[in-house]
């Protein structure tokens, strides 16, 4: 893989894994339709560990699975108790999608990539989110958690979006996601402890 191919490749992988921190789903559900259907994305995955990526299965089980993420965040109790499902399936999710869009690249530069950035962005980006909802279930004893839920859901397939089509613009965003999460979830841990 060409040094340029592989940063954009490394890019992409950073704001897909950005975006499995607000929903563990849908960014392999869109890379996948995106590899299936040849559209956006020019990742060859036959004869790799992600192959099955690239099949009407995955396809139709992600689908599904990112519809039923969607809905499962606005029910209030649900919602709370996603979140410990969530976590650790969100870093997961961003190693796998960083790593995907890497095939190709050094197997030791794809992995420790994958699993330092991509697990790490998802993983700020998914702890963050636990912080804010925390908050608005005790601030508004759960009402207020559709309209969280809401922006991660937006959040998300912009980013998703943004990934397979500009992954330069889509990383920069995601950086700047994460700095302000962080901030904010700062700004809540100082409130909390006072």
């Amino acid at each position: 893989m060409a040094v340029e191919t592989t940063i954009v490749a490394a890019l992409m992988g950073i704001s897909l894994a950005s975006a499995s921190g607000f929903r563990v789903f849908l960014p392999p559900f869109l890379l996948s339709l995106a590899v299936r259907t040849d559209t956006l994305v020019s990742l060859d995955l036959s004869g790799t560990e992600f192959a099955v990526f690239d099949s009407n299965a995955a396809v139709i089980i992600l689908g599904i699975a990112c519809l039923a993420e969607f809905g499962a965040y606005y029910v209030p109790w649900l919602d709370n108790l996603l979140d410990t499902i969530a976590s650790p399936a969100a870093v997961l999710s961003g190693i796998g999608m960083t790593s995907m869009v890497l095939v190709g690249s050094d197997p030791i530069m794809q992995w420790s990539f994958a699993i330092i950035a991509g697990g790490g962005s998802a993983g700020i980006i998914q702890a963050t989110t636990v912080v804010v909802r925390g908050l608005s279930s005790t601030l508004t004893l759960g009402f207020g958690n559709s309209f969280v839920a809401s922006g991660e859901n937006i959040a998300s397939i912009i980013l998703t979006i943004a990934a397979l089509i500009a992954p330069l613009i889509a990383a920069v965003f995601a950086i700047i996601i994460i700095v302000l999460l962080v901030r904010q979830a700062i700004k809540v841990d100082k409130i909390k402890s006072i």
